[in-house]
């Protein structure tokens, strides 16, 4: 019998902290943090409009080699680990996917998507891609793919290896239990470690934003607004205090 871990999730409440601050914002704000580049290249979004928080559960693929794989094994529906990640899905988790950027191997299709949403999945990210697109798409999944194939997923030249271990997704490391967040700027991992301090500074940057974007569309002065010049925080305090960003 096959057996793969599950993952421990992050408390809900940095979670739902996380789900208004947007994937560029994280981005940048963990950059300031020394993660210079938490967005992963290659996953793009699928349907946009879509945007997801929630912990990663992690798929591996490797190279096809004889003595690792066989499409004999796959007699057994059991012994598939993309089925087995999907069996670990709680409501809200993300599964992220190393596919190696392969074009041609359809990681999920239209069966597997449905029991995904059916567990309440909250989106998928493939370094790779999926097929059956007809079909998925009517189940308006959020996605980050590189693209679709009609091929199923060992059709080709890799195999799922190993599920909930780290992982390397469109260049950037992914650890079990990492939170995504995921919009139409791309797909960013964020180290739960890192998550409080991420969820205080892009608060801050989130509330001077929306101070400097008013005054911008009066035609304000670049210089002093954006980014906030000193001479302007006094009038930013004084902003926050009638508007709902501010009354603390």
């Amino acid at each position: 019998m096959t057996n793969t871990p599950d993952i421990t999730r992050p408390p809900k409440e940095l979670i739902e902290a996380l789900r208004e601050i947007g994937a560029a914002t994280v981005s940048g704000t963990l950059g300031h943090m020394g993660f210079r580049n938490p967005h992963m290249v290659g996953p793009v979004p699928q349907n946009h409009g879509k945007s997801i928080v929630g912990p990663a559960l992690t798929l591996q693929f490797l190279p096809q080699r004889p003595d690792l794989f066989t499409e004999g094994e796959y007699a057994d529906p059991e012994t598939q680990l993309h089925r087995h990640v999907l069996y670990h899905v709680q409501e809200g988790d993300v599964v992220v996917v190393d596919a190696r950027g392969d074009m041609s191997s359809g990681v999920f299709g239209d069966m597997m998507s449905t029991y995904f949403k059916g567990r309440g999945g909250a989106g998928i990210v493939i370094d790779g891609c999926m097929r059956d697109r007809p079909n998925v798409e009517k189940l308006d999944l959020p996605l980050w793919l590189r693209g679709w194939t009609p091929n199923y997923h060992v059709q080709t030249g890799i195999f799922p290896n190993a599920v909930n271990v780290p992982i390397a997704c469109g260049g950037v490391t992914v650890i079990p239990g990492d939170i995504i967040i995921a919009d139409d700027d791309g797909v960013v991992v964020l180290p739960v470690a890192m998550a409080p301090k991420v969820i205080e500074e892009a608060q801050k940057h989130h509330d001077w934003e929306e101070f400097s974007r008013a005054k911008l569309m009066e035609g304000g002065s670049l210089q002093r607004y954006y980014p906030l010049h000193n001479d302007a925080h006094a009038e930013y305090e004084e902003w926050r205090k009638t508007n709902r960003l501010g009354t603390t």
